[in-house]
């Protein structure tokens, strides 16, 4: 189930929210909170096995969503263009750094810089 932990929470993060409070608690014990299914079954005082279904439904769920929105797909390919740009413009500067200054430049290449910084939060 967790063989590819890190999309699950991203899928989580994004689509958690059309999941039933016990499949999110569930489901975040397990990916983020790294619990096993016995451990998770005691605390949830229920069996492993049901803790393992309502866990893989609410996977079913997320990756069906996902399926269908693609929003997280779209997230991470928007996140790597804005990281893309961000190098640009670190590159701008470094090249307006090393002649002679251009203030105009470095104000854009600031602002852009700033910009990515916000996009990415």
């Amino acid at each position: 189930m967790k063989s590819d932990t890190f999309h699950m929470s991203m899928l989580f993060d994004f689509y958690g929210e059309l999941l039933t409070d016990k499949q999110r608690e569930l489901f975040d014990l397990y990916y983020n909170e790294d619990m096993s299914l016995t451990e998770i079954s005691e605390i949830a005082g229920i069996t492993r096995q049901g803790v393992r279904d309502a866990i893989v439904r609410a996977e079913s769920i997320l990756r069906d969503t996902e399926d269908r929105l693609q929003l997280v797909r779209r997230y991470s390919g928007i996140q790597t263009q804005v990281d893309q740009i961000a190098q640009a413009a670190r590159l701008i500067v470094s090249a307006n750094a090393s002649g002679p200054r251009n203030y105009e430049i470095a104000k854009q290449a600031d602002l852009i810089l700033q910009t990515a910084a916000k996009l990415s939060e």
